[in-house]
């Protein structure tokens, strides 16, 4: 019981913060579209020089009872390619189903909407049974010639977590470039943060995140811990299946899920200290058998 708690806790740590960090500042896709365009100019020298040897930027915040994480990056798709892929729920299920904590998820409609319903578990194979579920409420916020947004929402979640909210909008650049921004919000009471003092102390000790701190070790710099570390970690994990799922659009369609692994698991190497958990080929048989069982099960 205790480990499937801190596996849970795990997973949610990347859906962050308060329903708050979702208004929308401007009406209109017109003036929605001119505020990307000037968060991508204010970053113009983050995107360029990281630690990511990719134009991308990653943020966490934390406050009492809310976590955030995002990310802003150039994608190198066309903004079309970008809004079809990501502009639909089904897509969502073949992008979440690349996270490792993701066991299963299945798209439904019906007079209140469109559901994702998304079963969050252990890092290895499970019955779904053994597993927790969340129910997203997606939603088309804004789909223009030139900026798309959507939203996930959950009210509830495992653990006394509540206000889900998953955040993407876009924007098309120059050369067929297209800029990406997407955020994980949600709020924890109390067992939430019990259940994350038990994990930080016990198997995610030492485990970091991205951002540097400010010490150093052996003149390198020290990346920050705790339940920033959490977030961060998740909000790449999941802006990688983002960007493995664009990719794998080229291959035949037949080739694309098994692509699709390959593509998540080898991103995920990149970044080996903060990033990785299991063999290569414990992924990827874990993950064909989880990608069969949804497709029959839907």
């Amino acid at each position: 019981m205790k480990t499937k708690l801190l596996q849970t806790i795990l997973f949610v740590c990347g859906l962050c913060l308060a329903p708050m960090a979702f208004a929308i500042p401007f009406a209109t896709p017109e003036n929605n579209a001119k505020t990307l365009n000037a968060k991508y100019i204010e970053l113009a020298d983050q995107l360029k020089n990281n630690q990511f040897k990719r134009p991308l930027y990653l943020n966490s915040e934390e406050s009492s009872d809310n976590l955030k994480g995002e990310i802003y990056a150039v994608v190198n798709h066309s903004f079309t390619k970008v809004n079809t892929a990501l502009n639909n729920p089904e897509h969502w299920c073949d992008v979440l189903i690349l996270h490792i904590n993701i066991k299963y998820c299945q798209a439904s409609s019906d007079k209140n909407g469109t559901m994702l319903n998304v079963n969050l578990g252990k890092k290895y194979d499970q019955p779904l049974e053994d597993t927790s579920r969340v129910e997203f409420n997606y939603r088309e916020m804004i789909n223009s010639s030139d900026y798309f947004a959507i939203q996930l929402n959950a009210e509830e979640g495992p653990l006394g977590t509540s206000d889900y909210r998953i955040w993407i909008e876009s924007t098309p650049l120059k050369d067929g470039q297209t800029f990406l921004h997407f955020t994980y919000t949600y709020s924890f009471g109390l067992s939430g943060h019990i259940a994350m003092k038990t994990y930080l102390a016990t198997i995610g000790r030492d485990k970091v995140g991205f951002t540097a701190s400010d010490k150093q070790t052996n003149g390198r710099p020290d990346y920050i811990q705790g339940v920033r570390g959490v977030v961060e970690r998740n909000t790449m994990r999941y802006y990688l299946a983002i960007d493995a799922y664009l990719a794998a659009l080229t291959m035949p369609r037949d080739s694309r899920p098994e692509k699709r692994f390959q593509l998540w698991y080898s991103s995920n190497e990149n970044y080996p200290r903060q990033l990785h958990e299991v063999e290569k080929e414990a992924y990827m048989s874990m993950k064909r058998k989880e990608y069969k069982r949804q497709q029959a099960i839907l």
